[in-house]
């Protein structure tokens, strides 16, 4: 078992992760768009700056599309790579070697090219850009798709999760923080607030080394927990990539929903800093705000779990985006204000977090409906969706804030007190009303089309579980034993746990009743405590913690399942002692359970045993009657191989 320091060490690794990974993104996708359009070009000739800004622009907008090409089969890599050192953490780490010096070089006039020899300049910038797009998507990806990798419980990759939005919450909102504070710094010419070419280059240096780090502490410090469940999986060629992500309809719909949210939010996001240097004239007062997202950011995040049980993920869904639809409409209503300017940043702000945690568990419940449903499991093609969507905002962001810069005149050499009324409007009608109109529709998508709740999710799970049960005694290529014949002779069984002895054809449950599963018995517990049968091997570690598939030493494969329909509980009041592959002795605790929350739930709590390759030359004998009261250090079962 994992100790509790190697616990926190995973979880602090992964959190910095985060950190770095958004602190990269906010910086490409917000700022250096910025840094493009106002400081990159300083010809003296408005109109020749404007044209290389332009062809910039489209540059990043083309290569952004082509990259979204590639992305799912990026995913796709990833998910057919097997390293010794695991099948993400190689890509996190040289994704982000790559990429974070790719940006620094990006952050600079590569010796004068912009001016001297601008065409050479734009093929180079063009090169360069693509190859640290190609491999930040390695990265992302690979950083992503490790929540289903860490855990199957929809509720432990919630908690999962939430420690690593915190740590990007922080992260890309300190980027803010600190953008204008460094580049100013660094600067050897203010430039009325916006600081010069210098300074921006060593703020994408800190930013590029930090990203840097961070990926590196993923690599040590983070452990893939196996499960039989991620081996359900073939190999997937590049031809089946597009049917698998179109077969996949919730992975779709929410992906359609979520592509529309995200490209109206970060178009926001992206022209906030133009707003307080352009619009308000007060570019320092943007650390103020980013400030205050950083609080509000983690006060989202820490609210998550309970919100998502109270209101369920789809309700809280909805209320985020009522909240940020206000926060845009009090935005047009702000004037010069800033408290009022404050507010609503901060009311658009308070809801990305959950918008995102809501999305990301979606995404992550769908590796299993498409596993269920397509009959295999594809991890990061998956969860490779949900970057390539947050690319494809910012390509289009990217995009629309260049062109936008330069129709308000907010371009090298502009000031608050230069930019025309007319270019106001120009610029608030695109960073307010857009995104309303944006984010709106994909709303109504999500409300229409996306079904993909934490009871179905569940239920999913449920018989994704049992179908693995099923196939227990079949997995003679499992690396925790050497085969699964029972060994000739008699074996004893003992009472995994202390109660009642129940027949097993009066369970309520068809499935195991009937002996689908294999021939055994259930128990009405009297504690929560399941001790190990057997000396043995835990085969299968199940995701919601509610059920553990183990191999005797001589043989007996072993199914025991607590309760009936608690799967749904998603883990709720258990706690496991082993994980798969581990050595047990008989006796040995193996889970506890907390028989009151069962009862609560409204579920009976009946534990079921079987033994799932018995065959019918086996004679399986119970040593004591049923009804009788047995307890963990009684023999209930003899089974004699007669073969």
């Amino acid at each position: 078992m994992k100790s509790n320091k190697q616990s926190m060490t995973s979880r602090v690794s992964y959190a910095f992760g985060a950190f770095g990974n958004d602190m990269f993104f906010a910086t490409l996708s917000t700022y250096f768009i910025m840094f493009v359009t106002t400081h990159l070009f300083n010809s003296g000739n408005a109109a020749q700056n404007d044209k290389m800004i332009s062809y910039i622009t489209l540059i990043i907008f083309l290569l952004r599309f082509v990259e979204l090409a590639i992305d799912p089969f990026i995913g796709n890599a990833i998910d057919n790579t097997s390293t010794r050192w695991g099948k993400f953490k190689p890509w996190v780490v040289v994704g982000g070697t790559v990429g974070s010096i790719a940006l620094i070089i990006l952050f600079t006039n590569m010796g004068g090219l912009n001016k001297s020899n601008p065409l050479l300049y734009l093929i180079i910038f063009g090169f360069i850009y693509i190859i640290m797009d190609i491999f930040y998507s390695f990265k992302d990806i690979g950083f992503w798709s490790m929540i289903p990798a860490l855990t199957f419980d929809s509720r432990e990759r919630e908690k999962t999760a939430t420690f690593a939005r915190i740590g990007s919450t922080i992260g890309g909102n300190l980027v803010g923080v600190v953008v204008m504070p460094l580049v100013l710094f660094f600067s050897l010419n203010s430039n009325g607030g916006t600081g010069d070419t210098r300074g921006w280059f060593w703020f994408a240096v800190i930013v590029a080394t930090i990203a840097w780090l961070s990926a590196v502490a993923v690599g040590i410090g983070t452990k893939e927990v196996d499960s039989d469940l991620r081996k359900n999986k073939e190999k997937t060629t590049f031809k089946k990539v597009l049917h698998i992500l179109t077969h996949n309809d919730q992975l779709m719909w929410i992906a359609l929903s979520y592509g529309l949210y995200t490209t109206g939010v970060t178009l926001v996001n992206s022209l906030e800093l133009y707003y307080f240097t352009f619009i308000l004239g007060n570019s320092s007062a943007f650390s103020i705000f980013a400030s205050l997202n950083i609080v509000t950011g983690l006060l989202s995040v820490s609210l998550f779990p309970k919100l998502a049980d109270k209101l369920n993920r789809r309700n809280l869904f909805f209320w985020c985006i009522l909240t940020m639809i206000i926060a845009l409409v009090l935005f047009v209503f702000a004037g010069q204000s800033l408290p009022m300017v404050l507010i609503a940043a901060v009311l658009f702000a308070i809801p990305q977090p959950l918008v995102f945690l809501v999305v990301l568990m979606t995404i992550s419940d769908s590796v299993e409906y498409g596993q269920l449903k397509l009959g295999h499991r594809d991890e990061s093609l998956t969860l490779s969706v949900r970057p390539l969507l947050d690319k494809l905002a910012g390509a289009i962001s990217n995009g629309v804030v260049g062109l936008t810069a330069v129709a308000a005149g907010m371009t090298t050499g502009a000031t608050a007190a230069s930019v025309s009324a007319s270019g106001q409007v120009t610029f608030k009608l695109i960073m307010f009303g857009l995104p309303i109109v944006i984010i709106l529709i994909g709303t109504y998508v999500f409300y229409r089309k996306v079904t993909l709740t934490e009871k179905k999710h569940a239920e999913i799970v449920d018989q994704l579980e049992r179908t693995w049960g099923k196939q227990l005694a079949d997995d003679s290529a499992s690396p925790v034993t050497t085969s699964t014949k029972i060994e000739a002779g008699a074996h004893d069984y003992n009472a995994p746990i202390a109660g009642e002895l129940v027949d097993l054809a009066s369970v309520n449950d068809p499935i195991f009743a009937n002996g689908a599963l294999g021939q055994g018995f259930a128990i009405k517990p009297s504690d929560g405590r399941v001790y190990a049968p057997f000396d043995g091997t835990v085969r299968i570690a199940f995701s919601t913690r509610h059920a553990v598939g183990l191999v005797s030493d001589t043989g007996v494969v072993t199914l025991i399942h607590i309760g009936i329909g608690t799967v749904a509980m998603q883990g709720t009041g258990f706690v496991t002692y082993f994980e798969r592959g581990q050595h047990v002795k008989r006796g040995d605790l193996l889970i506890e359970f907390w028989d009151k929350a069962i009862k609560d739930a409204g579920y009976d709590d009946t534990v079921i045993v079987t033994i799932t390759n018995s065959s019918a030359d086996d004679t399986l004998t119970l040593k004591k009657p049923l009804g009788s009261l047995v307890d963990k250090d009684d023999v209930i079962l003899t089974l004699e191989n007669n073969g």
